[in-house]
């Protein structure tokens, strides 16, 4: 199973607002700097985050995000169906698009679906506070990154 860009992305945005103390708000360009990929690619990934209420936007000259809930709330196999367009692993998974001759009697596919299910599940075991770890040694890290270059 290979996450898509976007999940990857939305998966860093809560980390990094993760290491943040709850008030503290952030902003596109620290986050875009912070792991040294495109704001533009950032955008959709917190407008969507913000749309979920998993994130709170806030506008204005002081604007900035933060996190709406707190870290132990915010649950990561959640995150990642939300954000996923499809787990169809194989073409058997998607009932409109499945022209595999073996689908009635194929023992893979329910192989597969079981794999995805055991996936999730651990994904499911965690937290963003689980996967924050020390915020100290995160803003540290991020710290050190040097700026975007795109």
């Amino acid at each position: 199973m290979r996450l898509t860009l976007y999940t990857d992305y939305s998966l860093r945005v809560l980390i990094y607002l993760g290491s943040k103390e709850r008030s503290e708000l952030s902003n596109i360009k620290e986050i875009a700097e912070a792991y040294g990929i495109s704001k533009n690619h950032l955008m959709k990934v917190i407008h969507e985050l913000g749309k979920m209420g998993i994130i709170e936007t806030i506008r204005g000259r002081n604007g900035g995000i933060r996190l709406a809930l707190p870290p132990e709330e915010i649950n990561i196999g959640a995150v990642v169906r939300k954000t996923e367009d499809d787990f169809y692993l194989v073409e058997c998974f998607n009932p409109d698009g499945n022209q595999c001759v073996i689908t009635p009697v194929c023992g893979l596919k329910h192989v597969l679906f079981q794999a995805l299910q055991a996936y999730l599940a651990v994904l499911d075991g965690y937290t963003l506070k689980d996967l924050a770890g020390d915020p100290a040694i995160l803003r540290s890290l991020f710290l050190e990154q040097p700026e975007e270059s795109v």
